[in-house]
């Protein structure tokens, strides 16, 4: 079994994945880059009820999982690395393979009681899905095959140990009124106390992405339903609807309503995180636009979670509104 993990670690099977799929590194490549390391200025873009719930589960566990093992990602060379600035992070497990797994799945395990439609047909999907994702780490150079695994089995075992409690997330997004005070309080906490990296990497403000963006969703949801905006299923039991068939007035309805819910997520995202920027710098006395004060703890992790909270709440409740407002719904 040693053996088995050893060679599932191994840059070498990264790099003839790679050579296999045409990706072979060019003569003017970079010094090495021997995985998981200081580098100056490194960036990410973050990795974007019971489903937001389960997705920052997921992906809290395997950010923080990769700051305790700090196992370096594949060794180059051999392997071509094409995401250059994410090097400062450490490798196992995947969160891209993980995200993509939880999605999927808890996709695929919320609608196939609700819609009607071929459960293989969802399955094949999921699996695509998922399988397609974890062979993009593999390509761009990020992870080694025991990264993927892990990721992918780290998820299966999440959804499979909070699937029994997902009714009971939904009942008390809708029921509790201090189900929202715990929404917020509990992932700023985690956000807060991260475990603390031995150099600056951006996994802590994509932690707080992703948590912040879930907060934001869930307090959206549980603001339609306990102020009753949006109308409540007569039926207690699951509804089975087909789904319609993709018609030209959907295609353009769909896509007014995405630009319009876009425009209006960008305007916040934008002037919440101005706002709470000029607020935390004025607090605590730093240079305006200093981007290494924005990487301070007290800085970073407030700043990305007021900004992310409201965008999720603006998706899941001022979009609406607004497409409401306009006559798109």
């Amino acid at each position: 079994m040693a053996e088995l993990l050893r060679s599932l670690q191994d840059s070498q099977l990264v790099a003839r994945f790679q050579r296999r799929c045409g990706l072979f590194p060019a003569r003017e490549d970079s010094p090495r880059e021997n995985g998981a390391g200081p580098s100056e200025g490194a960036t990410r873009v973050p990795e974007v009820a019971h489903i937001p719930a389960n997705q920052q589960l997921v992906m809290y566990i395997g950010q923080v999982a990769k700051d305790i093992l700090k196992w370096p990602r594949p060794s180059s060379p051999p392997v071509v690395k094409l995401e250059k600035r994410v090097v400062a992070e450490y490798g196992m497990p995947s969160t891209h393979a993980m995200a993509a797994t939880a999605i999927s799945f808890t996709l695929l395990i919320s609608t196939m009681d609700r819609y009607q439609y071929p459960f293989a047909l969802g399955l094949t999907m999921a699996v695509v899905f998922s399988t397609l994702v974890c062979l993009s780490r593999l390509y761009t150079g990020m992870h080694t095959v025991l990264d993927v695994l892990g990721g992918v089995l780290i998820t299966a075992v999440l959804i499979a140990l909070t699937y029994p409690a997902w009714t009971l997330i939904d009942s008390l997004d809708s029921a509790s009124p201090l189900f929202p005070v715990c929404a917020i309080v509990v992932p700023f906490f985690l956000c807060y106390n991260y475990p603390v990296s031995d150099y600056y990497s951006p996994t802590r403000a994509d932690t707080t992405t992703v948590v912040a963006a879930g907060a934001g969703v869930t307090l959206g949801f549980w603001i339609n339903h306990f102020f009753q905006l949006v109308s409540q299923p007569t039926p207690s039991f699951p509804v089975i609807r087909s789904i319609p068939a993709l018609t030209t007035d959907m295609l353009v309805l769909g896509l007014t309503k995405f630009m319009v819910g876009i425009v209006l997520i960008v305007l916040v995202r934008q002037l919440v995180q101005n706002l709470s920027l000029q607020v935390l710098f004025s607090w605590f006395k730093v240079v305006t636009r200093n981007k290494e004060a924005r990487r301070r703890l007290e800085i970073e992790v407030p700043y990305k979670f007021v900004t992310y909270t409201s965008v999720g709440l603006c998706a899941t409740t001022f979009v609406p509104m607004l497409h409401r407002f306009l006559g798109l719904l």
